[in-house]
């Protein structure tokens, strides 16, 4: 098939007419585009470049079919670095504008908002290249059969990478002169990843060992020295950490337990942690997570706080709930609607320049604090007067300091024979007057809309902690997002949305819309043993099922009713989780929480249609892994009748606030109010109070031991928690 992308590798040649570029100059395009009338953040930032840029749409496409055109599409989102790169250069010139203006139909997309265009478009880029990224380039025919891919490209050629000016001429030409042999390279590329969807594997059994196969791939793959998982570029992969913990756990194995401990250390104390206004960026250029690529996106703190929190449930190790705590203050100071939905993001740069928002030069700290404050603060958190950053040259620092830690403050408080708690409150305090100062600087981009998704994945931790560290203001903030979903992001028939900004609703849900969410409302159930939130949970279920799923129980990320080419389904986990794998936590979790047996029949299908894929290469299937032991592994249900604010139902509920047992459900019978849990979870309808008093129901697999009244009783049953 003839591939344009690989006719365009380095080298290779270029068998079609050379244009001379000189005469291709004509006028600009209008001043403002359609992009202006989008609520994507991203799309706006595009609203007044030269390019006539469209909106994905019908009216694109039909353009294109009009006047016999290529369509340019261009894939990215708002704190893209790259993607500002290339506006910068390339979609804000006037002769690029005019070339892509005069030969084809230009297309931008949010990924964000389209994540179902985003990763089929994705799996053509890989198919034709081998890797893949952000910003995503595609040339395609009128009927969206794909030609060329490729990530960022410069407006001129840049040593071997291929320039907009040479290549999208060339390509324009080979289609007046030759659309024949495109279309043919396309339908062959189209054939190919449809054969690849309609032919995932048969239903299969699913093998015990495959979560100690990933186990040991992740173990292999371990930075020993400075956490985490390979080199450079190393991304935190929370979820991957939360599977290593959850079988350290079951396995008793302390020295996975130590790899994630190390992790979380080394992540807190980097400069890929901000630590003035605390939160994490999305990546670490380096092994040494020094130098981050600096934008913060809400699935990351997200991520950060549930592992933080599940490390503490099992260590007992406070400076875990901390830097939970921290990343919920970064959360619901700087991403939070006034209305209770989350944002989705805070850009890289600002004032033009990546990173320039969080870097400091030694003499700003020194005029702050003082010279002897300022210069102990220089010393724990690395400040030199060379620095350690520049953002245009990485390799010649220029007096920039990316604030970060070699060493614990228990370290730094034995090495300056200074009391731990002291030190810990003068540099409490040196943070604050760094942080005002900071808050004067020009801030970075906020992407403000709202993804039901990733507010699904906030609403989990915040419900978590709200539970833990016993803080309403979690518990409350995680409920008024779930509300502001419910409220805002709904259609005319019920179903979910996928994006609101500035009062606009739009886009009909995908499968991690669904899953997400409904994960959040069974943590914020458990958060606050509210029927509602159950009676959500398990309507949103039915929905993720109804609409997602195929006969043999695979979900796919979208609905039957897709446009693409081809229906995607991608079981691998990647920055968030996969909506499969969440979705097979949801099912299992409603199995052990209702005990209706067509949870378990959807959740044991699901499993079976992902078994083969998932053995081809168990770790990067943790998130499915973790739901398989929800599923498969011995389970226990704990139902504890009571009214709910009586002090004797909470009581009982204390003994299981701070485990770390995901094997364990608790289900809350409301005394007086019993009616939905009932309908809900027909198997706990007969259990009842004894002599008046709360009662606890300890049951395995929903046979259920003597009930109990005593709480040390029961805690003694499932074991000792965390002091």
């Amino acid at each position: 098939m003839l591939c344009l992308s690989a006719i365009f590798q380095p080298g290779a040649g270029l068998p079609f007419l050379r244009l001379t570029l000189g005469s291709m100059v004509a006028a600009a395009g209008p001043a403002g585009n359609r992009l202006a009338r989008e609520k994507s953040p991203y799309l706006q930032q595009h609203a007044d470049n030269p390019v006539d840029w469209f909106p994905w749409g019908e009216a694109a496409f039909a353009a294109a079919r009009r006047e016999n055109l290529l369509i340019f599409l261009s894939i990215g989102y708002s704190t893209c670095h790259w993607c500002h790169v290339m506006e910068r250069e390339s979609f804000s010139d006037p002769e690029l504008a005019a070339v892509l203006n005069r030969d084809y139909i230009a297309i931008k997309v949010d990924r964000e908002e389209r994540p179902d265009i985003d990763r089929f478009y994705l799996q053509v880029c890989t198919a034709l290249t081998g890797s893949g990224g952000w910003p995503l380039t595609i040339l395609m025919t009128p009927d969206q059969t794909p030609l060329f891919a490729a990530t960022y490209l410069p407006k001129a050629r840049h040593g071997e990478r291929p320039g907009m000016l040479d290549l999208l001429p060339r390509v324009a030409a080979l289609w007046r002169d030759n659309p024949a042999a495109l279309r043919r390279g396309g339908a062959a590329l189209i054939d190919e990843l449809q054969q690849r969807a309609g032919g995932a594997q048969p239903p299969g059994a699913f093998s015990a060992d495959l979560a100690e196969r990933a186990a040991a791939t992740l173990r292999a793959g371990f930075d020993e020295v400075h956490g985490g998982f390979g080199s450079a570029p190393k991304f935190p992969r929370c979820h991957d950490l939360g599977f290593l913990l959850h079988h350290a756990r079951r396995n008793r194995d302390a020295g996975l337990l130590q790899l994630v401990e190390l992790t979380l250390q080394k992540l807190r104390q980097g400069g890929i942690y901000d630590q003035l206004g605390f939160g994490i960026h999305r990546y670490a250029t380096d092994r040494q997570w020094l130098v981050p690529h600096f934008e913060k996106m809400l699935y990351d703190q997200a991520g950060l706080a549930r592992l933080c929190l599940e490390a503490w449930q099992l260590t007992a190790k406070r400076d875990y709930a901390a830097t939970a705590e921290e990343l919920f203050s970064y959360v619901l100071r700087q991403l939070r609607d006034p209305l209770g939905g989350f944002y989705s993001a805070e850009d890289a740069d600002s004032e033009g320049v990546e990173g320039r928002f969080y870097v400091w030069r030694k003499r700003e700290i020194i005029e702050l604090l003082g010279a002897k404050r300022g210069e102990r603060f220089a010393r724990i958190y690395q400040v030199t007067d060379s620095g350690n950053y520049a953002a245009e040259a990485p390799d010649e620092p220029c007096g920039e300091n990316i604030l970060h830690l070699r060493q614990s403050l228990t370290d730094w408080a034995v090495q300056l024979a200074t009391p731990l708690h002291s030190l810990r409150k003068e540099l409490e305090d040196d943070r604050r007057r760094l942080f005002a100062q900071r808050q004067l600087r020009v801030h970075p981009f906020r992407d403000d809309k709202v993804l039901t998704a990733w507010n699904g994945l906030m609403i989990s931790p915040l419900a978590l902690g709200g539970r833990l560290l016993d803080r309403p203001a979690y518990l409350q903030a995680a409920a008024a997002a779930a509300d502001f979903i419910l409220a805002h992001l709904r259609d005319d028939r019920g179903g979910l949305l996928r994006r609101w900004r500035q009062g606009e609703a739009a886009i009909p849900a995908f499968a991690d819309d669904y899953a997400f969410f409904t994960q959040g409302l069974l943590d914020l159930y458990r958060g606050s043993f509210d029927p509602r939130r159950l009676q959500q949970a398990v309507a949103l279920a039915e929905q993720l099922q109804r609409r997602f799923s195929d006969a043999q129980g695979r979900i796919y990320d979208t609905g039957a009713d897709h446009e693409l080419p081809v229906r995607t389904s991608e079981l691998h986990d990647d920055a968030t989780p996969s909506a499969a794998g969440v979705a097979l936590n949801v099912y299992a979790q409603l199995f052990r929480l209702t005990g209706q047996s067509v949870w378990r029949e959807r959740a044991q299908a699901l499993l079976d249609s992902a078994a083969a894929d998932i053995a081809r290469y168990p770790a990067g299937y943790t998130q499915l892994l973790l739901g398989a032991g929800r599923l498969l592994e011995a389970g226990r249900e704990l139902v504890i009748v009571g009214a709910p604010d009586a002090a004797d139902t909470r009581a009982l509920l204390r003994t299981v606030r701070y485990r770390y047992q995901p094997e364990l459900s608790v289900l809350l019978r409301p005394v007086g109010a019993t009616a939905a849990i009932d309908r809900l979870a027909p198997f706990a309808a007969a259990m009842r109070p004894l002599d008046g008093r709360a009662t606890a129901y300890l049951c395995r697999s929903f046979s259920c031991q003597k009930p109990l009244t005593d709480p040390e009783q029961l805690s003694a049953l499932l074991g000792q928690p965390p002091d």
